[in-house]
């Protein structure tokens, strides 16, 4: 009787042994070494004479992608300080960062990426990308309207509490935020934005770069053949020298973000994509 039940366990036990390598065998396993990467936050920092509002069309297409997205208030009122604004936000964020700017924000993104590890991907969105010791405002372009009409009509000039010596607010005279700064927008579209528009420090385009973070982090460039503010001759040069990777769109304005943000999306998707394969 006990040699019978001895070898009906032996029988058993044989049984669920087989049973654990066969299950073994088709259960799909995830390595301990090879971990899938993680998802990453994406930052968005918008430009001169705008507000994060701007990225609205982007923000609801990575959401609906599951992404986590972060448009930002940029102060612009001095790139240094600017930049040490979104640098903290930036150390408030765990894990991988894929960091967008566009205009004046490619300078801001410029710096504010200089020492932080979970800054995987810097995109530059019709942007400016200065080397250190660059102002924003000098890499606008030989070719761009800013260089060839005068300030005082391209610009209304205002005062503000706290400025630096000589500096002033600036806004966008209507005329010349809708021929030349949303010239591909419908112009009541251009019309609004015109009255909203923030404003923006000299102090923020005639700061010197302090860092420039493109030349360890890789880089992406998002080039308008329509931006007449900072143009694709200045863009493709700075693109050049950052060895990035670059799309150009045809047509747009320097509002392209606005008007055609799929384009934007995909360039940023592929940033995502290439960071976190």
């Amino acid at each position: 009787m006990i040699s019978r039940s001895v070898g009906r366990v032996s029988y058993l036990l044989a049984l669920v042994c087989a049973a654990a390598v066969v299950w073994s065998l088709i259960t799909p396993t995830t390595s301990a070494a090879e971990p899938s990467a993680a998802k990453p936050t994406i930052v968005l920092v918008h430009g001169a004479w705008a507000d994060a509002s701007s990225w609205d069309g982007e923000v609801e297409e990575l959401q609906q992608q599951g992404y986590v997205v972060r448009a930002v208030a940029n102060p612009l009122e001095n790139l240094t300080t600017d930049s040490d604004d979104v640098a903290d936000f930036l150390r408030s964020i765990g894990g991988p960062i894929v960091l967008v700017g566009h205009s004046y924000g490619g300078s801001v993104i410029t710096n504010a990426a200089e020492g932080n590890p979970n800054v995987k991907a810097l995109v530059y969105v019709d942007a400016a990308a200065p080397d250190v010791g660059e102002t924003n405002g000098s890499l606008s372009g030989a070719d761009s309207v800013l260089k060839h009409m005068p300030e005082d009509e391209l610009f209304d000039k205002l005062p503000y509490p706290g400025a630096p010596p000589g500096a002033v607010d600036l806004y966008l005279k209507k005329d010349v935020f809708l021929a030349h700064f949303g010239n591909d927008l419908p112009a009541d579209v251009a019309t609004r934005l015109w009255a909203s528009q923030r404003a923006a420090s000299t102090a923020a385009f005639d700061t010197p770069s302090r860092y420039a973070a493109w030349k360890t982090i890789p880089s992406w460039y998002f080039i308008s053949s329509g931006d007449q503010i900072i143009t694709p001759t200045s863009e493709r040069a700075m693109a050049k020298r950052a060895n990035s990777t670059v799309t150009e769109f045809d047509g747009g304005s320097h509002l392209t973000l606005i008007s055609h943000p799929e384009a934007v999306t995909a360039v940023i998707l592929d940033a995502v994509h290439k960071v976190t394969s």
